[in-house]
């Protein structure tokens, strides 16, 4: 019998020859490493990127001149002459602000919205006759501009004569929470705080039924509390965070009100087995509510705790109280846009971007995806710098003056926290001279320079300590005008 042979077309051939050398280009791409959890929630992520957010103290206490109500107050003493949320959002706006947290009911119990179950709010105020909502007319004006909304419900209440009972007070406190979850549309974040009064009253608040109703009814809420569960409290209100600070820290060894971890909620925990970043709160002026004696932070007092609060991983919420008339006083304004035009006048400008830009190596190889390059573009998120998983520690990346010293006094290392936080300790040399060193980048980590205004050639990021392969999404060099260290 003839022996039979089978040859593909030359058509064929050609077919999958170039089907080969697609499936090659394909390949060169690296993939990306593994994650190291615990991770951010897609919200948590959004949260972290607004970086400024805007705190609203107002209720009672701005006509009583005080900062913690006895709530012994009749309601008819809140009586603002001009109430403007619109205002108050319009400087928000010109801050850049993108969430605004106002306080729906403070310590002293008066609720600035006509809450079904109790009389102590803005029913018994002349302010409208009765008819008005301070809740309602603030997310409109906030929605109007584009900007989120939070609220504060404040746990301990001076006022309603449940606080004490555990099961009725509970019960008023859900029930409160549900309306402001349902009535107003989307809530971006509700803050629970542990305050109370020594003399207060035992009461044991039912925290996991709260967070469970907020979770029912709002899906894409953050929830701010000592112990979580999304955001936590940085455990001061000076607005700094810990010059060591993780995104993760350990939820079973927190509480909410327990003075005993403030330095844990400072630092955070490189161990954690949750992701529960650091909110830092601070009030642009002494108090948190307004008080006619008292006057907005200097300009560099605020740039100091940005770079202690967004500067170390953290979101920074400033208090901007309104007055008396129902507006924020036309000084905090000036303030709050002189802050944001001095933010924009450091970062607009990043000189790293101009410069040749090295590393030890790269994930990949030459055409893996994981360029150097990455640091310099405008994704600071999901871009980045990978290293080799051959090369074993002092993992560095180099930015190269192409013509002249770079003159700078700001160095800013962002992490692909994306895939985790990962940096343990690092640091800057310029032209082999080391200007600064830290412990954590995470989202994002700003060096304001001890020395001042340096010049050179050439910076170098050293990654000393990492928990497996660093990953930086975002270098930048910037020159303050306003920082002067003598």
């Amino acid at each position: 019998m003839a022996k039979t042979h089978n040859f593909f077309p030359i058509s064929t051939l050609l077919l999958l020859f170039q089907s080969a050398l697609s499936w090659n280009d394909q390949t060169r791409v690296a993939t990306p490493p593994l994650p190291i959890p615990p991770l951010p929630s897609y919200s948590q992520l959004k949260w972290q990127q607004r970086e400024i957010i805007m705190f609203l103290h107002f209720g009672v206490n701005t006509f009583t001149d005080r900062e913690w109500g006895t709530g012994l107050e009749s309601p008819s003493v809140f009586n603002p002459t001009a109430l403007d949320a619109n205002q108050w959002a319009d400087a928000a706006a010109q801050a850049g602000v993108s969430l605004m947290i106002l306080t729906a009911k403070h310590h002293d119990g008066f609720c600035l919205w006509p809450s079904k179950y109790t009389d102590h709010s803005v029913i018994g105020s002349p302010w409208k006759n009765g008819d008005g909502d301070v809740v309602r007319e603030f997310v409109e004006a906030a929605k109007a501009r584009g900007i989120d909304s939070g609220l504060y419900l404040s746990p301990w209440d001076r006022h309603d004569p449940r606080y004490g009972h555990d099961k009725l007070y509970n019960e008023y406190y859900l029930a409160q929470l549900q309306e402001l979850l349902t009535r107003y549309g989307d809530v971006r974040e509700i803050w629970f705080d542990g305050a109370k009064g020594s003399n207060a009253k035992n009461m044991s608040y039912y925290f996991n039924d709260w967070f469970s109703t907020v979770r029912e009814l709002q899906s894409s809420i953050n929830i701010f509390s000592d112990a979580g569960p999304d955001v936590r409290w940085v455990g001061d209100e000076k607005g700094y965070a810990g010059s060591t600070c993780w995104s993760t820290i350990n939820a079973t060894s927190l509480s909410i009100g327990n003075a005993t971890i403030i330095s844990y909620l400072n630092s955070g925990d490189s161990k954690g087995t949750n992701w529960l970043p650091a909110e830092c709160d601070v009030s642009i002026r002494a108090g948190w509510f307004w008080h006619k004696s008292q006057a907005p932070k200097k300009l560099s007092e605020l740039l100091d705790i940005y770079y202690k609060s967004v500067g170390r991983n953290c979101v920074l919420l400033i208090n901007v109280p309104p007055n008396t008339t129902g507006l924020i006083s036309k000084g905090d304004v000036q303030r709050l846009k002189q802050f944001r035009e001095a933010i924009d006048t450091i970062f607009s400008s990043n000189l790293a971007q101009n410069c040749l830009v090295e590393a030890s190596s790269q994930r990949g190889g030459k055409n893996g995806g994981f360029e150097a390059i990455n640091t310099v573009d405008d994704d600071h998120m999901w871009t980045y710098w990978a290293p080799s998983e051959k090369e074993k520690g002092d993992y560095w990346i180099e930015f190269k003056s192409r013509s002249g010293k770079i003159k700078f006094n700001v160095i800013r290392i962002q992490e692909a926290i994306g895939l985790g936080q990962r940096v343990k300790k690092h640091e800057i040399y310029l032209d082999g001279i080391r200007v600064a060193k830290g412990t954590t980048i995470g989202y994002k980590r700003l060096h304001r320079l001890e020395m001042g205004v340096v010049h050179g050639y050439s910076v170098m990021i050293k990654i000393v300590k990492a928990k497996g392969l660093p990953l930086i999404s975002s270098v930048g060099l910037h020159f303050d005008p306003f920082w002067n260290p003598n």
